[in-house]
Parts: C-alpha cells; structure tokens; sequence
C-alpha cells in the first residue's frame, strides 16, 4: 500500500464502507511525503497531493492522527503558526537558548531524555535560527535604475527566523532588477504546513489573511522564496473555492503568484558581470520541480553566473525527505531519504548545494552534519545577490 496507487485504493475502499478507518490505514497515508512526484508523470493528471490532503482532513477529523503528527499539531501547527506574534516571541525565546549556550549544554547533559510529552525530541531537531530576523514592515524598497514592476514579498514563517539573510537577499535581488519591493503588514505563514496535515480550517484562515494584506498593498506580482509557499499559494484558488466572499480575490491571488526564480527569468533578470568561480549541484525542491513544474528557471539563473560550474547530480528532483515537517513526524523514514539523496549530492564533488526552497536547505545542511562533512548549503538568490555585490 505503500503507492500512490494504493493510497487510492484504501482510500476509495473507506470512503465505500468497504474498509474501517483504522490507526493502520492511517499509517500508509501519513508515511506519504506529500512530494506530489507522482502528479508529474501521471498520464491521467490524477490530483493527488488534493485527494491526500482532504483525506487527511477526515482523519483529524476522526481523532485518528498518529502520536506525533498530534503532538507536532498542538505545538505548532495550532499554537504557533496562526499567529505570527507568538511565533516570533517563541523564537526569540529560542535564539537567547541557542546565543547563551543553553542548548549546548542541555544536549551535553542529556537532559533531553528527561523532558514529558516528546518536548525532548522536538528540542533535538531545533535548527539554528538567523542572527538577525526578517519581517514584514511599512518600508518600500525602491527599484535600482529604471522600476519595470511593484511586487509584494511574502515574509512567511520558516525563513524570516531561520533565513533572515536570505529574505534580505531577495529583497536587495528583486530591487537589483527594477522592482519596488514591498513586504506588507498584516501576512502571515502562507498555511502550506496546516494544509498538509489536514488542517484546513487554519489554512484557509492564513489564506485570508494573506489574501488580504497582500492584495491590499498594490502590487503587480507577489513572490516568494519558497518553493513551498509558492505551491501552497498558487493553489489558495482550489483551497477557498466553496467560500464565496474570497473565491474569486484566492483566484486573483494565485494567478498574481510566483517563485523568485520563475519572476526573476520572466522578467527577464540582469546577467551579473562579476565572476563567482564556483562549483555548485541544485537540489531541486520537490514542491517547485513537481508542484511548480520549475526547473528550468533555476538552472537559468544559475548558468548566467560566470565562473559558476553546474554539476548536476543523480535525481536532483528525489525529495530529500524535508518534506515539510515529515522529518518530525517521520523522522525514519526522513533520515533514509536523506542518506540517499546526501550520496548524490556528496558524488558531485561540489563546493556548495544550492536549493530554492526553506526545508530543504534545514534538511541538506542536517545530512552534512550527520555525516561529518563540512557542506555549504544556499539559497539561489544568495549567490545570485553575491555575484551582483561583486560587480
């Protein structure tokens, strides 16, 4: 049962009466990445990353969600997501933890292992957070030279705390290339979490305020630096379509979507002129090569750097099991995926792995640490903002 295939079968049969849901049906259902792989070769254009999530809507429904997805739920995907505020005072919380040697010093002692309710396990898979936080503000930063576009910039969650740096480079990337930029008040995490996890309710509501604050500000495009918030906005149009007062704003909204490496190509971007002799590989996040249908673009920009070498490793487009929070809720089955896709990337013999996408990079740089490797992991529009601070 372990197939798209089967996945569907199980759940036609329970949807049929045919079979009882069961915490073991379950299990085949949540042990999916959700890496929607399967949609991109599917000669019937069979929609399955939809089908999968309403299914695991009716499960949380049912009460019948594993140990850890509820524990993870009632954490973060309930208390913390929805509400940005909290969000951020919890990760300054967690920064002074991480700046004041805390952290180091509870995993040294193994204290871990006496803290209730899985708190202890959560605490091991913190990543380090940015030094310096990104967020949305009241600031229009203006275009270089003559200003082709006004786009808006989604701040999110995950990278504003964890990838401040990176939010930053986009900003000063975007303006580079004629765009007034704007990162408005109001936004939220986009609901690309929740949705997975068949929390539509919370979903559709971070939809709205997106939605809201987003189109309010007058742009032209909305972008973002995720793959998986590009996927989950560009489908707020299915995600809201029973709700007649934002059917047709979550229509606009999607269509006025796209990921940086998309706009930047469309554009078109400025070529850099400096020379970043580099030796790179591209992770292609599952949620921008399968979702997206993105590829190309990446590779576009990354080729119009010069001195930049692009070795391509072995499936690039094999999830490397990030996949959202499915390395906390599936942390076995994560870690396998890892080890194989950390064979590919390791055989290309490369300086740096660059990705478009939050997860992934949390995941890859985890894979080098767990092996003992010194790896660099980047965001495309870090080395795209570093070949332009050269010029």
């Amino acid at each position: 049962m372990e197939s798209p295939r089967g996945r569907l079968a199980l759940m036609k049969a329970v949807n049929e009466g045919r079979v009882e849901l069961t915490p073991r049906i379950v299990s085949h259902w949540e042990a999916c990445l959700q890496c929607r792989a399967c949609e991109a070769v599917c000669p019937s254009g069979v929609p399955y990353g939809r089908i999968m999530e309403r299914t695991r809507a009716q499960v949380r429904a049912a009460g019948l969600q594993s140990r850890e997805l509820k524990r993870f739920s009632r954490f973060f995907l309930n208390s913390a997501l929805p509400n940005p505020k909290k969000l951020r005072m919890g990760a300054n919380l967690i920064r002074l933890y991480q700046r004041l040697g805390l952290q180091k010093l509870v995993r040294l002692s193994h204290l871990l292992y006496l803290l209730p309710g899985g708190i202890g396990k959560l605490e091991s898979q913190l990543p380090p957070l940015s030094k310096r936080f990104f967020g949305p503000s009241d600031t229009v930063h203006p275009a270089q030279g003559a200003k082709k576009m006004t786009v808006a910039l989604l701040s999110g969650c995950v990278m504003p705390l964890m990838q401040g740096p990176t939010m930053e480079a986009t900003v000063r990337v975007l303006t580079r290339n004629g765009c007034d930029v704007t990162v408005p008040q109001g936004q939220g995490c986009c609901g690309a979490l929740n949705t997975h996890a068949g929390d539509l309710e919370n979903a559709r509501a971070m939809a709205r305020t997106n939605i809201d604050s987003l189109m309010a500000a007058g742009v032209e495009r909305i972008i973002t630096s995720s793959a998986g918030c590009g996927s989950s906005m560009k489908e707020y149009a299915e995600l809201l379509k029973d709700d007649p007062e934002y059917r047709a704003k979550a229509v606009r909204f999607s269509d006025m979507t796209e990921d940086v490496t998309e706009f930047l190509v469309g554009l078109p971007f400025q070529a850099p002129t400096a020379t970043v002799n580099r030796k790179v590989t591209f992770q292609d996040p599952c949620h921008l090569a399968h979702a997206q249908r993105i590829t190309a673009a990446p590779r576009t920009i990354l080729n119009s750097i010069p001195g930049v070498e692009l070795v391509e490793m072995e499936n690039s487009t094999l999830c490397c099991g990030g996949a959202g929070i499915y390395s906390s809720v599936q942390p076995a089955l994560s870690q396998r995926l890892l080890k194989r896709k950390m064979v590919s990337i390791i055989a290309t013999d490369t300086q740096e792995v660059i990705t478009a996408n939050p997860g992934c990079m949390l995941q890859v740089e985890m894979g080098f640490k767990s092996q003992g490797k010194n790896g660099r992991v980047r965001h495309i529009v870090d080395i795209l903002d570093e070949a332009y601070g050269l010029e």
